[in-house]
């Protein structure tokens, strides 16, 4: 039957790397995924993360279509390479609206679904939300603010019956293209991905399937006593 057999899980970011990989992992497990993103082939819905209309509109349409929800992934993301002096406001924004609003609106549109038969909230923060950078100042606010309110949201869901449980999933940069967008965005795009690589014990970037495994054990039963956790998967980085 599969881990997740009979779960139906929305998943943000659908078309980037993570998620597209999670929505895949999701239906080999045996459950529904529900692909949002900005566009893209095979979604099943349009959903800019930052829009609170968009999360009124898709919430209603699932609740029309499947009555609940047992899993939500916000795996939709951006980063940014910028210290505080040469980071602009306009970056700030637009960083903290997708990861971090992104995940608020997330959490807060389909928890009412989620509670009708308890449900899993899976938050995709970053190892960069556990340790700092001194040139991802946008990057590692909004994704440190995804691991606190990662916890907020756990400890909220342990009061409800049957609870929702919430967990943060805190990758070290992965092969994809955000990686290769940052990179691209420097001068030295080879330096750079040789330095993000050389800072991981393990000495390699992670894999997204690796990352859609981790959230398909938190998204199913056998992590029923596991909430308000922060998982870093990053190579040993953060054991320094």
């Amino acid at each position: 039957m599969g881990r997740l057999a009979n779960k139906i899980v929305l998943i943000t970011g659908a078309t980037g790397g993570v998620g597209s990989t999670v929505a895949a992992a999701v239906r080999a497990a045996g459950g529904t995924a529900i692909a949002t993103d900005l566009r893209g082939k095979g979604l099943d819905h349009a959903l800019d993360v930052t829009s609170e209309d968009n999360w009124r509109t898709v919430a209603a349409a699932i609740e029309r279509s499947h009555g609940r929800l047992d899993g939500l992934v916000n795996a939709a993301g951006i980063a940014a390479l910028g210290s505080i002096e040469d980071t602009d406001i306009e970056t700030w924004r637009r960083v903290l609206a997708v990861n971090l609003d992104g995940s608020f609106l997330g959490c807060k549109y389909a928890m009412p679904l989620l509670r009708k038969n308890g449900g899993v909230i899976v938050n995709l923060s970053s190892v960069y939300g556990l340790v700092g950078g001194g040139n991802l100042v946008a990057y590692n606010a909004s994704k440190g603010g995804v691991a606190l309110l990662t916890k907020s949201v756990a400890l909220s869901g342990a009061r409800m019956h049957p609870p929702v449980r919430c967990n943060a999933v805190c990758p070290a940069f992965l092969d994809g293209a955000m990686v290769d967008g940052i990179a691209a965005g420097s001068p030295y795009p080879e330096r750079i991905k040789k330095f993000m690589t050389s800072d991981i014990p393990l000495g390699r970037l992670g894999k997204p399937e690796e990352v859609a495994d981790l959230c398909v054990y938190l998204l199913s039963d056998d992590a029923a006593f596991v909430t308000g956790a922060d998982f870093p998967i990053d190579g040993g980085l953060t054991a320094r």
